[in-house]
């Protein structure tokens, strides 16, 4: 059998990045181009920026670090207080937008492109920084498309989205891209190590099972739950055999990813219900009680869309853990070269590989992509999971 054996992914990388650019890990080639914006190249700067990278890649962080150059009179230090708050979104001249809900509508667009049309108060632009572009509404990306088309002095859009064929072809073409990379596990390893003093070796493991996702690798080194959550997945395929256990793990993990989507957000509910209420006067006299209610219905509509986007969430990081389980079967049984991802799972891989072949597997992978595009096309969770596990056990 192929030689499956672990390697260290804890070797530093090939160029260190500095300043407010040292957390962009592997986006090297990204960050020179950046760079020479911020320095002045005037064939190099633009008014306005898509950042495209998979899960993971950094594409709010690096939006964020390029906002805080272009205010930092060092080009991007990283100490100073412009540096700082741009980071934050603390300075008053950084727009920062990332939405909880499932869209962006055209209303937030609309004041986003008034404040577009302002000039700087303190620093040397006006940057709006839309982390969620893909997300925006037809009816959203209509109202950002003249201020792109025309831009304001010293604006600069900064757009974040998976790939480039998520936002509308009108804002794509008025847009410079700066396309990120997955980072190599090595690097993000070492970074979980240099930054956040991760023991090497919980910092090797979480790397690789987070696949490149930088935020995701620190969440798997830092809290135990989180791992074995993930471990609690990755027994599934090992485990069904007929319609009975595919309909209760099915059950169990929409369950839980609807329980940990109401727990990632009740305390944030409470908090806006309670803000709502209190400025509105509820309580008080002289209140109008039929205009408040549909206010609270509102933000309770919201809320819950919210909620559903992090079950969803919570969802498609499952599926992930399942398509890079297959992945490494197929390893298996191809005999490839490439590391396992759940090289700690080879045992039971090996025997899961050994069930059926190849064709089998693709096709498992291809009902796990399916199952994602049915979440996606809001598809009952339940009916979603229920119908891939079934086709787990018999593609």
């Amino acid at each position: 059998m192929t030689d499956m054996t672990q390697t260290s992914a804890t070797a530093a990388p090939s160029e260190v990045l500095t300043g407010i650019w040292s957390d962009l890990v592997g986006q090297e080639k990204a960050v020179a181009s950046l760079k020479r914006a911020v320095e002045g190249d005037r064939h190099a700067m633009t008014h306005a920026w898509l950042i495209t990278g998979p899960p993971g890649s950094g594409r709010s962080n690096t939006a964020r670090a390029f906002a805080a150059a272009l205010q930092c009179p060092d080009g991007g230090c990283g100490d100073c207080t412009q540096c700082r708050t741009a980071i934050s979104g603390a300075h008053p001249d950084v727009t920062l937008v990332r939405t909880d809900k499932l869209s962006i509508g055209v209303a937030e667009i609309r004041d986003l492109v008034r404040r577009a049309a302002m000039s700087p108060s303190l620093g040397q632009h006006q940057v709006l920084v839309v982390e969620d572009s893909d997300r925006m509404t037809e009816q959203g990306a209509n109202a950002l498309l003249k201020s792109i088309e025309e831009p304001a002095p010293r604006t600069v859009w900064l757009l974040c989205a998976p790939t480039v064929d998520d936002v509308v072809p009108t804002i794509r073409s008025r847009c410079r891209l700066i396309t990120l990379r997955t980072p190599a596990t090595a690097a993000v390893a070492h970074l979980l190590v240099d930054r956040d003093g991760i023991d090497p070796v919980d910092a090797d493991r979480a790397a690789r099972a987070a696949q490149g996702h930088i935020g995701r690798a620190r969440l798997l080194a830092r809290d135990a739950d989180i791992w074995a959550r993930r471990r609690e997945i990755l027994t599934i395929p090992y485990q069904l055999r007929g319609l009975a256990q595919c309909l209760t793990h099915a059950q169990r993990l929409v369950e839980t990813s609807a329980a940990d989507a109401a727990a990632a957000t009740a305390a944030l509910d409470e908090t806006e219900t309670a803000e709502l209420s209190e400025s509105l006067g509820m309580g008080t006299r002289g209140i109008r009680a039929r205009n408040a209610q549909a206010a609270l219905k509102e933000l309770a509509d919201q809320q819950k869309a919210r909620q559903k986007r992090y079950q969803r969430d919570a969802l498609d990081q499952a599926l992930t853990e399942l398509t890079a389980y297959y992945r490494d079967v197929l390893a298996v049984q191809t005999g490839s070269q490439a590391e396992l991802v759940n090289i700690e799972l080879l045992d039971q891989i090996t025997e899961v590989a050994g069930r059926d072949g190849p064709d089998q597997t693709v096709r498992r992978i291809d009902a796990i992509l399916g199952c994602r595009t049915a979440l996606e096309g809001n598809v009952a969770p339940l009916l979603a999971v229920e119908a891939l596990l079934v086709r787990l056990v018999d593609p």
